[in-house]
C-alpha cells in the first residue's frame, strides 16, 4: 500500500479516532459507560485500549467484550511496572497475547517502550521490551511504543527486529530522531497538547499526514485550556484534529479522512 498518497477530501461525515487511551486504568473505574457514550455522541469511532500489564490486560479485554464495535485492544507491559511484576507475569502476559490472538482480540502490542526516568530497572525494562517485541515479531502485530528520553535508542535499535508497523505514543523530541522514524515508515500519535505546545505543534509540523494519528492517553489530565483538568474523554480529538489542521494549513475533513486511513492501515481494521 501506497503510504505516501493522502486520502482525497470526501463529502462524509467526521468521523474520529483515539488511538491510544487506557480504558482499563483503575482512575478510569467507575467512568468508561460515561467514556463510551462519550465517544459514540463525538463521532469517535474507535478506542485503542493500551495495556500496562497482565491485570490491565484482562480489563481490556472485558471492556472490548462490552463494545467490540468500539474498544480495541492493544497487549502488554509498560516500562513504568517492570520493577512491580510479579513472578511468572511476563510468560502469563505473554500466552494471554497469543491466546487473545488466536481469538482475533488484540490489534497490538502495547504499551511497551523503555523510559529513561527509572535507569534504577534499566536491565529489567531491556528484558521486558524484548521479549514484547519478539511477541510482536512472531504474531505479525503492529506495536505500540513509550520512549520518554529513550526515543533515540529505540528508533536506532527496532531495526534488528521484523516489526510489521511501528507507533511511537506521544512523540515529543528529539527531532533527528522524527526524521529517522518518518524515514522508516513509522507511525506517530499525537493529543490534546497539539492544541497548546509549541514543541508537539512542530512535531506534527514536521511529521507527513500519512504518518499522523490522534490519542487522548487518556486518564492523564490537561490542565490548560481548553481542557482545563476535565476528565480526559474521546471527544477531546475533535479539538486535536481542529488544531493539526490549523498547523497543516489543510481541512479539517482532509485531517480527519487521513487519520482514519492510517488508523485502518496501521492496525488491520476496517472501520464502518
Amino acid at each position: 500500500m501506497d503510504y505516501s498518497v493522502i486520502v482525497p477530501l470526501r463529502f462524509t461525515k467526521m468521523k474520529y479516532i483515539d488511538a491510544h487511551v487506557h480504558l482499563s486504568d483503575q482512575q478510569y473505574e467507575g467512568y468508561t459507560d460515561m467514556l463510551v457514550e462519550d465517544a459514540k455522541t463525538s463521532d469517535v469511532v474507535a478506542l485503542v485500549s493500551n495495556a500496562m500489564d497482565y491485570d490491565s490486560s484482562i480489563e481490556a479485554l472485558k471492556l472490548r467484550q462490552k463494545n467490540p464495535e468500539l474498544i480495541h485492544v492493544a497487549l502488554g507491559i509498560h516500562p513504568w511496572n517492570v520493577n512491580v511484576l510479579k513472578e511468572g507475569e511476563i510468560e502469563q502476559t505473554v500466552k494471554l497475547i497469543e491466546d487473545q490472538h488466536q481469538k482475533q482480540n488484540v490489534v497490538a502490542i502495547g504499551e511497551i517502550g523503555l523510559d529513561c526516568k527509572y535507569e534504577s530497572v534499566w536491565a529489567q525494562q531491556l528484558l521486558v521490551f524484548d521479549k514484547m517485541l519478539r511477541v510482536a515479531e512472531k504474531l505479525e502485530l503492529p506495536v505500540i511504543i513509550h520512549s520518554r528520553g529513550t526515543t533515540e535508542l529505540i528508533v536506532d535499535m527496532l531495526p534488528s527486529y521484523s516489526l510489521k508497523r511501528v507507533l511511537l505514543h506521544w512523540f515529543s523530541h528529539p527531532m533527528p530522531a522524527l526524521a529517522k522514524a518518518i524515514e522508516k515508515g513509522y507511525f506517530i500519535t499525537e493529543g490534546p497538547p497539539t492544541v497548546y505546545s509549541a514543541g508537539i505543534r512542530e512535531v506534527v509540523a514536521n511529521t507527513p499526514l500519512t504518518n499522523l494519528m490522534t490519542e487522548t492517553d487518556g486518564p492523564v489530565l490537561f490542565r490548560k485550556a481548553p481542557f482545563n483538568g476535565q476528565t480526559t474523554k474521546p471527544s477531546f480529538i475533535r479539538e486535536v484534529v481542529n488544531a493539526i489542521a490549523d498547523i497543516k494549513q489543510v481541512k479539517v475533513q482532509a485531517v480527519s479522512d487521513q487519520v482514519i486511513k492510517n488508523f485502518e492501515v496501521f492496525f488491520n481494521i476496517k472501520l464502518t
